[in-house]
């Protein structure tokens, strides 16, 4: 069975962020970088489903000379090869120009299932996987929280709203956006970081996938959060001030 992997390249979730000065975007200077974190169970997910029906787990990542480090530490955790779409300007790309990509450098390879995290830490758009997927013109499904293959089919269970669950049977080769949380994340061995240092990484230009059109959505502007500070003071006893606060944490805080 061959399984693909999408994964991206964000900086770390507890990196101080700035706006560029340009800003359309964050100042990348001297900031670290991880593996998206819902790509990171999608490729446990990928490397479990090896385990059981064998084969080969393959990474496909597009971004810049900086992501080889994530698609290392992808090989080291269990991948058998991968795929690097040098692309300088990533943050430039929308959601299609991407897809575009991913799918163009996948297409040769003809995988039976491709995996992708839910969404990215940095952008949260939830697109990418189910555009490739058009694309590629295979059957897809999102919010993945379990994967069973059968022959020639996968039998998947789907996150609803209100803790409510779907499950679907789908032909392959098809596309599954992948739910955090799905599976406990593996750690890469020594052995593995060894190994990953011969595994093969094949590296393809933008211009070789077809080049990039102009893209249909642009950021035009990204502003830091605002900061605000409020107090309330609850009157009366204190079961009557428990239940205002109850009432305001669930409905107004909305976690409870």
């Amino acid at each position: 069975m061959k399984i693909a992997v999408a994964i991206k390249q964000v900086p770390l979730r507890d990196s101080p962020l700035k706006i560029a000065a340009s800003g359309v975007w964050i100042d990348e200077a001297g900031l670290s970088y991880e593996i998206n974190e819902p790509d990171a169970y999608a490729l446990e997910e990928a490397l479990q489903l090896r385990e059981k029906h064998g084969g080969e787990v393959i990474v496909v990542c597009a971004g810049p000379e900086r992501a080889g480090q994530s698609i290392r530490e992808a090989l080291a955790k269990g991948a058998d090869r991968a795929i690097h779409v040098k692309a300088n300007d990533l943050a430039g790309l929308d959601t299609l120009g991407v897809a575009r990509l991913l799918a163009a450098a996948l297409k040769s390879e003809a995988p039976d299932l491709i995996l992708t995290g839910l969404q990215s830490d940095d952008l949260g758009y939830g697109q990418t996987g189910v555009v490739a997927a058009e694309l590629l013109d295979l059957p897809h499904s999102t919010i993945i929280m379990r994967v069973e293959v059968n022959g020639a089919a996968v039998r998947v269970k789907r996150e609803m709203e209100d803790g409510w669950f779907q499950h679907i049977e789908m032909p392959l080769p098809a596309v599954l956006t992948i739910q955090s949380g799905l599976n406990k994340l593996r750690y890469a061995t020594l052995m593995g970081i060894k190994k990953a240092k011969t595994k093969e990484v094949k590296v393809l230009t933008v211009a070789e996938l077809g080049g990039v059109t102009s893209a249909s959505a642009v950021i035009e502007k990204i502003h830091a959060p605002q900061k605000t500070k409020q107090a309330q003071i609850f009157e009366g006893d204190a079961k009557t001030a428990a239940a205002q606060l109850v009432e305001k944490l669930k409905f107004e805080a909305r976690v409870l």
